[in-house]
């Protein structure tokens, strides 16, 4: 072979491999490069359906500095409150799925909501993919000091007597079901006072307006330090760590499950998201649960454990929803 032929041959050899390559790269799609390079473009979203100020947008705006930093490009928190977080929510399910949109929200708009409502845009279980599910801390139920009752059993027992105005921080909330079961399994005789949030509510408790009221640690904790209300209870499985010595619902004799369960605030992502985006998300979210920001939010609002993996996510997610959706159907009410 002379060196024209040998020059010849590799000149073709070249050329075909060339094509070889640009007819590989034309059959991948661009979802595949935009996976690889993730995040590579515009800033990456975090919608919190609810208004600034609270524990979710708290949790979203610590999370969204975090993963800037991590991954080299910005995350904004936008909050799109409204319809009980329904607005937020459907923007997100119709967002598309490039991991450039997350939602962090309660567990109302992702599951309660079904039976809440009469027309939903959406489906939290077919729209949503979990990432992680953060933990939202124990509920207190307090009552004004005046009243003079020292645990549930003593509270039912007077309002079977004399009916009491209960407050929640709204229709179809974890307290509302709290207040449904009492009545439907206790016997009480209590009539739900629906409040815009916690603040007006804790107020009207300490002065003796409503009979009775159910919110966070953060909210009912000046309060106590006034001494103008008493908190006779914490639900879920776990004591607040604020205040050790307040017994559960459950370690009072209250074993329904609404009394058990824990709340969540989940972060999640529309479902069809592909799966390395979802991982990266849900590995990020637990390196800087590590972090002390997250500690320190965690320790503000008497939260004693962290956001969870992606596994125990998903199966939380699967298995505690039909029980959620449960107890709000038999609130028996509409909220459109």
């Amino acid at each position: 072979m002379d060196h024209r032929d040998f020059t010849r041959r590799r000149a073709i050899l070249k050329q075909g491999l060339s094509g070889t390559c640009a007819i590989a790269s034309a059959s991948l799609s661009p979802l595949v490069f935009a996976q690889a390079s993730w995040p590579s473009k515009q800033p990456v979203k975090i919608v919190c359906n609810f208004p600034p100020g609270g524990l979710t947008d708290s949790y979203a705006r610590a999370y969204a500095e975090f993963f800037s930093k991590k991954f080299g490009q910005s995350f904004v928190v936008e909050n799109r409150p409204g319809a009980g977080g329904l607005i937020g929510a459907d923007a997100v399910a119709k967002a598309p799925a490039d991991g450039y949109t997350f939602l962090i929200t309660t567990s109302t708009p992702m599951w309660h909501a079904r039976v809440l409502y009469t027309k939903m845009p959406y489906q939290g279980e077919r729209d949503f993919t979990p990432i992680s599910l953060f933990p939202s801390g124990a509920l207190i139920m307090g009552v004004p000091s005046s009243l003079g009752v020292k645990d549930v059993r003593e509270f039912v027992e007077m309002s079977r007597n004399k009916p009491a105005a209960y407050g929640t921080y709204g229709a179809g909330s974890w307290p509302h079901m709290v207040i449904n079961d009492l009545n439907e399994r206790a016997s009480a005789k209590l009539t739900p006072v629906h409040y815009r949030g916690e603040t007006p509510m804790w107020v009207d408790a300490s002065t003796g307006q409503v009979q009775a009221a159910m919110g966070s640690f953060l909210g009912i904790n000046n309060y106590l330090g006034k001494g103008s209300i008493r908190a006779i209870a914490a639900i879920g499985n776990l004591r607040c760590p604020k205040l050790p010595q307040l017994p559960t619902f459950i370690e009072q004799g209250f074993s329904a499950p609404v009394y058990g369960l824990e709340g969540w605030i989940p972060f999640v992502a529309p479902a069809a998201t592909p799966q390395d985006i979802v991982v990266k998300m849900a590995e990020a979210i637990q390196e800087a649960s590590e972090t002390a920001r997250m500690a320190a939010i965690r320790d503000a609002f008497a939260i004693p454990n962290k956001p969870t993996a992606l596994e125990e996510s998903r199966k939380r997610w699967k298995e505690e929803s039909a029980v959620w959706i449960d107890i709000a159907g038999k609130l028996g009410i509409k909220l459109d």
